[in-house]
């Protein structure tokens, strides 16, 4: 499942990239700094990301989920931080949301 979310992410950041002048490198994206020190993304940037990701996963795989919840927000380490602390965070709530449905 982490490597259909991983295809998700970088699909977005290469959308991101067709309309951003300094581009993102994504020839390595598990340790990408996606928001805060070092991170590709100011606060809104890292919104309209979220949302987009969002939708590529409900497109993609048929479950909706939030990114931008009170859990995403409220956590000790940001699943914002890196791609691979986001593409955590979207396995966790994936399984939550499976669970949930069962």
């Amino acid at each position: 499942m982490k490597e259909q979310i991983l295809a998700i992410v970088v699909s977005a950041l290469e959308e991101i990239n067709r309309t951003r002048k300094n581009k993102i490198d994504c020839s390595d994206p598990m340790d990408l700094a996606l928001y805060g020190s070092g991170g590709v993304f100011d606060s809104m940037q890292l919104v309209n990301f979220l949302v987009l990701v969002e939708q590529k996963i409900d497109d993609e795989m048929s479950q909706a989920i939030s990114l931008t919840s009170e859990k995403a927000v409220s956590m000790r380490v940001s699943p914002f931080a890196s791609v691979r602390r986001l593409i955590d965070f979207i396995a966790d709530e994936l399984s939550e949301a499976k669970t949930e449905a069962a």
